[in-house]
């Protein structure tokens, strides 16, 4: 099918669709199902007068690839906006050799008897064609926002295999739903089905130790209790890495991750959710859109 036929095809259906609330992850201003029914913490646990912190920097030491071009001639809106020169984001280096887009957080040590509150809710933008992150962080339970800026049809898929997903056409500028994530995942993949190049990821942890790096590599986990933690650096090609880290009271511990550019395994992808749009449910299937 090609693009056109399929915006024509989700256009359409639409309608139909969103008067019986089809999409995963839950409406507008409600939580996903499943999410945590306990309320949250109104303060942090962590006492920041005893706390510390962990800063560090992920370096690419490998031969820095060239800017892989995105054709989006399909949508000259886009082209447009992008100037002509719309690049994945796969591998961003920076000028100082620091690695963009990795999720960094903590995977162990953490007392599994504090509980956080929930974050201050975080959003993903479609545009330009690009989602904006590419990389997100939250929190289990945290309201995540969707929205598209464009003017042109966007539709969101999230394929978590631990938690559940979603599945969401947003056909116009200005249109957003919230959702949340029950249960911490490293990472879910998120794509658009009618723009194949629009890909992102989002990292869901328990806590709120999580960063994503900039072009300059670096990343800040703050007010973490002392203690000795693994911590986890993950990107989208190139894999995972973990060092041990102690942290005390009042001092920063500094940390280096590098990436050499070796290519790993890809971010498992969970049953896609599809849209039925006879009925307006959903239904989960191991075939993947082409």
């Amino acid at each position: 099918m090609g693009t056109s036929e399929l915006k024509g095809l989700l256009a359409a259906s639409l309608v139909s669709v969103m008067l019986v609330g089809c999409g995963g992850g839950g409406d507008a201003g409600e939580p996903a199902e499943g999410a945590p029914e306990a309320a949250a913490p109104a303060e942090n646990p962590v006492d920041a007068a005893t706390a510390g912190n962990v800063h560090g920097t992920i370096k690419f030491t490998g031969t820095k690839p060239a800017p892989e071009p995105i054709d989006m001639s399909d949508e000259p809106v886009c082209q447009t906006a992008a100037g002509g020169n719309a690049a994945k984001e796969t591998v961003v280096v920076g000028a100082d050799g620091g690695l963009a887009n990795v999720f960094v957080y903590v995977k162990e040590g953490l007392d599994p008897a504090l509980k956080f509150p929930a974050g201050p809710g975080k959003t993903i933008d479609q545009q330009g064609c690009t989602y904006h992150p590419h990389v997100i962080g939250v929190m289990a339970g945290e309201q995540l926002t969707v929205k598209n800026s464009d003017n042109v049809l966007h539709n969101i898929n999230a394929t978590p295999t631990t938690n559940r997903g979603f599945n969401r056409s947003q056909p116009q500028a200005g249109m957003e739903f919230q959702t949340a994530f029950a249960a911490p995942e490293v990472m879910i993949p998120v794509r658009c089905d009618v723009h194949g190049w629009m890909t992102s990821y989002i990292g869901v942890t328990s806590h709120p130790y999580n960063a994503v790096t900039g072009e300059d590599g670096e990343f800040a986990l703050d007010r973490l209790p002392p203690g000795t933690y693994t911590i986890e650096a993950w990107h989208e090609l190139y894999g995972t890495a973990t060092q041990s880290v102690t942290v005390a009271t009042g001092e920063t511990a500094e940390v280096t991750f590098e990436f050499n550019g070796q290519v790993a395994e890809r971010v498992p992808m969970g049953a896609v959710l599809l849209v039925d749009h006879h009925t307006g449910t959903l239904h989960r299937t191991t075939t993947l859109i082409q």
